[in-house]
């Protein structure tokens, strides 16, 4: 017997080469008045741009130059408030869709931004439906434009939290293969283990369901191939391949939830400002390892299992979470330390990482303590 369950999508998804040129004409459609978020170079995005002033958008532009905060996401509420768009289009990685989500669901609401933000704030509702967001992602990574949260650094706290509501799902998600093409090789490197996590801790989570376990049992072996591709050169293939798995894995952690490697990421990430892809990559295989050491016989463990040996396969044999962790120093993923983790600070990492939300659905309660060992080992 199959136990009830939902999956929540965006209201629409196109995924292919090419079905980036659709945005503008389809913002047209929700009015007007276009908020564009876009990444560090404003070059990037001209295109866009482009065609939105040929279909008569009026836009105003916003520019996301790293990971988004609490005073940036303030200053660009400010700005979007007083431009009053109908809809918000990001185009870039995980850090601008973010963004322009956040703004999205909060440019009509009331109060303040930190009553809204969880572990920090009170984690209250939205007050009001957010704006239609498009999502034109340009990395192939964090599945930002499949999912209900954005993530925002809060500096004051040393912490990354999440803004979250059923109702932030994009309206549209263009996810378009071709915009990832050229993507530097440690951001894909980066980038691509962020997006083979987000499909291994859906599939190994508490809350797996049938539609969830779908997605991400096929994404698995699909990133297990295309991102040595990727680390071999220029692949258009492999850029498709790592495209869909992103998507899916989007879709799967926000419909199932993630576990320890980003409840320990998003404390990492808050204390030092490290890459996001980068620290989930580095802290992934141990983890799994942490997990598989702690789990009882049964269906979980015997998912641990065939991820231990799908990993020993794509990865040059022996068990799988060592020849993940070698493949990926050979290839340049750096450890925690090299990110910026002291290792005085474990202790810290572990106590907050235990209280994060998406320990929540790890597969088994990880101690401070083995917590610790991983963050040592991760080192």
């Amino acid at each position: 017997m199959i136990a009830p369950f939902q999956l929540l999508l965006p209201g629409r998804i196109l995924f292919g080469r090419g079905e980036a040129a659709k945005t503008a004409g389809l913002a047209a459609a929700f009015g007007p008045r276009v908020l564009l978020v876009h990444g560090r170079d404003a070059g990037r995005a001209a295109w866009l741009r482009a065609d939105l002033d040929r279909a008569g958008s009026g836009v105003q532009a916003l520019t996301c130059a790293t990971e988004p905060d609490l005073p940036m996401l303030e200053a660009a509420l400010a700005r979007g408030r007083v431009f009053a768009p109908d809809v918000v289009i990001g185009l870039g990685g995980g850090a601008v869709l973010d963004l322009a989500k956040a703004l999205a669901a909060l440019i009509p609401a009331t109060g303040a931004v930190a009553d809204h933000l969880e572990g920090v704030g009170q984690g209250l509702p939205l007050t009001q439906g957010p704006l239609p967001f498009i999502a034109v992602p340009t990395t192939s990574g964090t599945g930002a434009e499949a999912t209900k949260n954005a993530v925002i650094n809060v500096p004051a706290q040393r912490r990354k939290v999440s803004l979250r509501d059923d109702r932030m799902m994009a309206r549209l998600a263009i996810v378009d293969p071709a915009l990832t093409d050229g993507c530097p090789r440690g951001v894909t490197l980066a980038s691509g283990l962020d997006a083979l996590t987000q499909v291994i801790e859906p599939y190994l989570c508490n809350r797996a369901n049938p539609g969830t376990d779908a997605l991400a049992r096929a994404a698995i072996p699909v990133a297990l191939a295309a991102l040595p591709a990727l680390m071999q050169g220029e692949d258009a293939a492999a850029r498709d391949a790592m495209a869909w798995v992103s998507l899916s894995g989007g879709i799967a952690l926000a419909n199932a939830g993630l576990g320890a490697v980003h409840g320990l990421a998003g404390v990492i990430g808050g204390m030092t400002g490290a890459a996001h892809g980068a620290i989930c990559g580095t802290l992934l295989p141990f983890v799994i390892a942490a997990n598989r050491a702690a789990v009882p016989p049964g269906p979980i463990a015997e998912r641990l299992a065939e991820m231990d040996a799908m990993l020993s396969a794509a990865f040059g044999g022996g068990p799988g979470t060592e020849a993940l962790h070698r493949w990926s120093r050979r290839n340049g993923l750096p450890g925690l330390s090299a990110l910026g983790l002291d290792a005085g600070d474990h202790g810290r990492v572990a106590a907050a990482a235990v209280a994060a939300s998406s320990m929540k659905a790890n597969p088994v309660v990880l101690s401070e303590a083995v917590l610790q060992a991983v963050l040592r080992a991760a080192g």
